[in-house]
């Protein structure tokens, strides 16, 4: 019973990683929608975090009410910084990135995460290279593994494959009141796009290491997650009132723009980095950043389903690499786990084997006798 309490307890982390993909996807496809429906990112971006802010300030006041640590400058600066790269600044890059590129050349580049992710914790001191050991080499050859599954996933087709029975297509083009079909794409430098991707995977990144840094200093993550959401709004909002003149844009109606910012901020911006912060602090920022390419398996199924996009060969081959490197990756993570959990009560038994030398001073006599226990 104990053995299967352990197990349930170490599966705990994984299961909710799948489930952040998941709604990741979900997202994904919810923004899509959003786009098409001709909505302005900056300004969905600006009402995601806003509404991540309402969903979790309520809980953290509520639940943590008589636990929280003492809200420091460092913490709240930490909260700013999780806030830019986490919020604001990563999604920003990320949606103009979208709108100057493609999207699978966006989705390519954000499977890049956890390689820069596994380079920045090695930089910072929370993942070691470790190469001689076991662990160490898998979660290089894991991070390569996945990497490489997702670039094939995306990058080649070879012939489709017919998985679904019917198709639904929730994508119709979104027209003006003229009747003119209008387009998030706009002609500036795709050159452009390409740095705006890449700096969003080194934002998000950096955000899970700042986040470790918070979690540990701060390990209240209701708290900690409403003060990111709160910070990454004002700074969204504030960005978005700047770049968009148009106030048409900021009115949210009983449609897909509602339900694109409501979803993504209470659960994406709001539970689901709840969950982050909880893994984060249990496993490492590597262990979060590792789940990543997962998204691509459940975008590229959901996207096959409800926006009739077709599935190839190498979507499924691809898809099997991610699992694959994913599951190399964990192997490494925790195998690296029990050679910490092993050497550490080995270091304590041998502390407490060396012989202890005790002094007793009799104040009488002058001269002190050392008692010496028997071994």
């Amino acid at each position: 019973m104990e053995d299967l309490r352990k197990m349930m307890n170490g599966l705990k982390p994984v299961v909710l990683m799948v489930m952040v993909q998941i709604a990741f996807a979900a997202v994904n496809v919810l923004y899509k929608l959003a786009i098409n429906d001709g909505m302005s990112m900056r300004i969905a971006t600006a009402y995601r975090l806003l509404f991540g802010s309402a969903s979790t300030l309520p809980l953290a006041l509520v639940f943590e009410r008589n636990k929280r640590p003492k809200l420091t400058r460092r913490v709240l600066f930490m909260a700013f910084l999780c806030g830019l790269f986490g919020g604001s600044l990563f999604q920003n890059l990320y949606f103009e990135a979208l709108a100057l590129t493609s999207a699978t050349f966006v989705s390519a580049i954000y499977n890049l995460i956890p390689a820069i992710t596994f380079i920045l914790a090695i930089s910072c001191g929370f993942e070691r290279l470790n190469l001689g050991a076991a662990g160490g080499k898998a979660k290089v050859l894991g991070t390569i593994i996945g990497i490489g599954g997702a670039m094939l996933l995306t990058f080649f087709k070879g012939f489709e494959i017919q998985i679904w029975p019917f198709h639904i297509n929730l994508l119709h083009p979104h027209h003006d009141q003229n009747g003119t079909v209008l387009t998030t794409r706009h002609g500036r430098s795709e050159l452009l796009g390409v740095l705006c991707a890449l700096a969003s995977c080194f934002s998000y990144a950096f955000w899970l290491i700042i986040q470790a840094k918070m979690s540990a200093e701060y390990p209240c993550h209701l708290s900690s997650t409403s003060l990111m959401s709160t910070m990454g709004a004002m700074q969204a909002t504030v960005f978005a009132l700047c770049m968009e003149r148009d106030w048409n844009q900021w009115k949210l109606d009983w449609n897909v723009r509602l339900l694109a910012v409501s979803f993504s901020g209470i659960v994406a911006s709001g539970i689901v980095v709840i969950v982050i912060a909880w893994c984060v602090r249990m496993k490492g920022p590597m262990f979060a950043s590792a789940f990543t390419p997962l998204m691509l398996v459940i975008v590229a199924l959901a996207a096959s389903l409800t926006l009739n996009e077709n599935l190839y060969l190498g979507s499924v081959i691809g898809a099997l690499l991610i699992v694959c490197g994913l599951y190399v990756v964990l192997w490494g993570k925790s195998k690296e786990m029990r050679t910490m959990t092993q050497l550490v009560p080995s270091e304590m038994t041998q502390q407490e084997l060396e012989p202890v030398e005790v002094v007793v001073s009799n104040l009488a006599d002058p001269n002190n006798q050392k008692i010496s226990p028997k071994q």
